[in-house]
C-alpha cells in the first residue's frame, strides 16, 4: 500500500523482465550502426600481420616485417612507421616518403602475406573467443569452431557485426539454425575481424545485450581500435 492508501498490484513476470532490461541498459546509448552492405573494403594491416616490403632500387633493403602490437613496422635506415589500419597504397606512400631523404628512387612495394581469417565468436557458444579460420569461412563454421551452440542459444537470431566502408560498425541478424537443415541457407561469409554473437533464447531485445557485451568486453577493439591511432601518430 502506498502513501495514498492504494494497494500495489503484484508485478507480472513480463513487467519485471521489462523493468530489469531498462535498468540493465541504463547508461548504454544506442550504437549508430551503418546500413549493412557487402562492399569489400580495401585491405588494411593490423598487429600480427606479416608484410613483404621491397625496394626495387635497393633490393638489399628488402625485408619481411611483422606489424607490432603498437601498430608499427621497422625497416632499415628509417624510423618505425605506423602500419596499423592503413591500406596498401597508404603504407607504400608512408614508406616512400620516409625513404625520400635516403634513396634517389624511393619507390616501395608492400604485399601482405597470406594469413588466417581472424574472427570473434561470443555469446551462447561453448568456447567464446578469437579464432583463426582457414579458407572460406562462414558464421556457422565459426560457431562450430567455438564449440557449437549451447542449449540456451537462439540459433535463429545470430548477430553479425562488421566494420563498414566508413569505419562504422554494421549489424545484421541471420538464422543459422536453418543452416543445420538447409545446405542452401544464407550462412554469411565472414571477413577479417567480423564478430559473431549468439544471443540467449527467449531474449526479446537482443540489441540491448549486444550493446552491453561490446561496451563491457569490447571485442570489437581488436579490429577497430587503430582507426584513431593511425591518424594521430604521425608516421
Amino acid at each position: 500500500m502506498d502513501l495514498l492508501g492504494r494497494i500495489d498490484e503484484p508485478e507480472s513476470r513480463k513487467d519485471r523482465e521489462a523493468r530489469a532490461a531498462r535498468e540493465e541498459g541504463a547508461g548504454f546509448s544506442n550504437i549508430p550502426y551503418a546500413t549493412w552492405s557487402d562492399y569489400e573494403p580495401p585491405y588494411r594491416f593490423y598487429p600480427g600481420d606479416e608484410i613483404e616490403v621491397s625496394l626495387p632500387s635497393a633490393p638489399e633493403l628488402n625485408k619481411t616485417v611483422t606489424v607490432q602490437p603498437d601498430g608499427r613496422i621497422s625497416m632499415p635506415l628509417i624510423p618505425a612507421i605506423m602500419a596499423a589500419d592503413r591500406t596498401i597504397p597508404e603504407l607504400q606512400g608512408s614508406l616512400s616518403q620516409a625513404y625520400a631523404g635516403t634513396l634517389l628512387r624511393p619507390a616501395v612495394d608492400v604485399a601482405p602475406k597470406a594469413a588466417p581469417l581472424k574472427v570473434f565468436v561470443g555469446g551462447e557458444v561453448a568456447n567464446p573467443g578469437i579464432f583463426d579460420m582457414a579458407g572460406d569461412a562462414d558464421a556457422l563454421r565459426a560457431v562450430i569452431q567455438a564449440g557449437d551452440f549451447k542449449t540456451s542459444a537462439n540459433r535463429d537470431n545470430v548477430i553479425i557485426l562488421r566494420r563498414g566502408a566508413d569505419g562504422r560498425g554494421m549489424m545484421r541478424t541471420v538464422k543459422l539454425g536453418k543452416g543445420l537443415r538447409n545446405p542452401n541457407a544464407d550462412l554469411v561469409p565472414l571477413r577479417r575481424f567480423d564478430i559473431v554473437y549468439v544471443p540467449r533464447s527467449g531474449v526479446a531485445n537482443a540489441g540491448l545485450f549486444i550493446q552491453q557485451y561490446l561496451r563491457d568486453l569490447s571485442p570489437i577493439q581488436f579490429g577497430f581500435s587503430y582507426a584513431l591511432g593511425a591518424q594521430t601518430a604521425g608516421q
